[in-house]
């Protein structure tokens, strides 16, 4: 028979209450007083949307990692915000909950646009971001085209109309479909590209993302729907106003969201670097967590930083 493979658990799991009262789920890994690095997850996902290494990661490191849910996902009080930067206030309210003064950043796939926004709206506060696959605008002087969220461009208007009722439909399609999630995954890793089913056909990874969802998704599914909404709408900032470190990993065999679009993002903010995967698509870079939570640790003002193990 087989068995569940050990991924390390969350040493907290909870969530903290905004000023409007809404709520928003957390699951803290690593240890309590390191750095901090908030770690969002991609569209669809929750709080435990973390990878095993990087969970190993932030005990060895000192880190203090942070998976934060957005509105409508898991323990987090469905709103739909009326732009991206609406999150950044989010944020700054979370970290101040936490009494986290300095943080870094990490998101994975649609949790990119949120890191970009939170590096444009707290540069006091954000040391630097990692943006993996990361989605790139759509509309504006700014856009890119092609790549899934282009679809979401073309029904931004049903998107905006019906938002309520199509999150509700995912919720009920999502939820009914649970005994079939290791089925559903193991179709899904089997249309990437080969470097990425390297990654995600680890039994860990499988667990992971099944742990995720299910959780994430028991009780409601509003945030996709959200993220898809927002992401065909104007910013509301500039990615060449940007003052923060922003450091993209982007796989060259990415069908979801193309290499163009990091390409494009990296060279309108002023301080990046962009990686490229190598035969890797959406989800390869995840593989990089070592890589990427040094990055950030290596970009901390070096009066703050705390001492690291390895």
């Amino acid at each position: 028979m087989a068995t569940t493979p050990e991924i390390p658990a969350a040493r907290m799991e909870g969530t903290v209450e905004l000023c409007d009262g809404r709520a928003i789920g957390l699951a803290e890994y690593g240890v309590p007083d390191g750095n901090t690095i908030f770690w969002f997850h991609g569209t669809p996902g929750g709080r435990r949307q973390i990878p095993p290494l990087a969970r190993r990661i932030a005990l060895e490191r000192g880190i203090r990692l942070i998976g934060i849910e957005r509105p409508g996902a898991g323990s987090s009080t469905p709103h739909l915000h009326d732009s991206l930067l609406a999150w950044a206030d989010d944020m700054q309210q979370i970290a101040d909950r936490l009494n986290v003064d300095r943080f870094g950043l990490v998101g994975l796939s649609g949790g990119g646009p949120y890191v970009l926004s939170c590096a444009h709206e707290l540069p006091d506060r954000v040391v630097a971001g990692a943006v993996l696959g990361g989605v790139a605008p759509s509309c504006g002087d700014e856009a890119v085209p092609g790549g899934a969220v282009a679809l979401a461009r073309r029904l931004r208007l049903p998107l905006g109309v019906f938002h309520g009722g199509l999150g509700r439909l995912a919720w009920v399609l999502t939820y009914s479909a649970r005994p079939l999630a290791s089925q559903a995954f193991d179709l899904f890793i089997s249309t990437m590209p080969e470097g990425d089913q390297a990654v995600m056909w680890r039994p860990e990874m499988k667990a992971m993302f099944l742990d995720d969802m299910l959780r994430a998704g028991r009780r409601q599914l509003r945030a996709p729907i959200y993220d898809m909404v927002l992401f065909s709408r104007p910013w509301g900032f500039s990615l060449r106003d940007i003052r923060v470190p922003i450091r993209f990993w982007h796989g060259d065999a990415d069908h979801l969201v193309p290499l163009a679009h990091g390409e494009h993002q990296a060279r309108l903010v002023p301080d990046s670097d962009l990686k490229v995967r190598p035969r890797e698509g959406h989800m390869g870079s995840l593989d990089a967590a070592d890589e990427i939570l040094e990055t950030l640790l290596g970009l901390w003002p070096r009066q703050t930083a705390r001492s690291r193990v390895g």
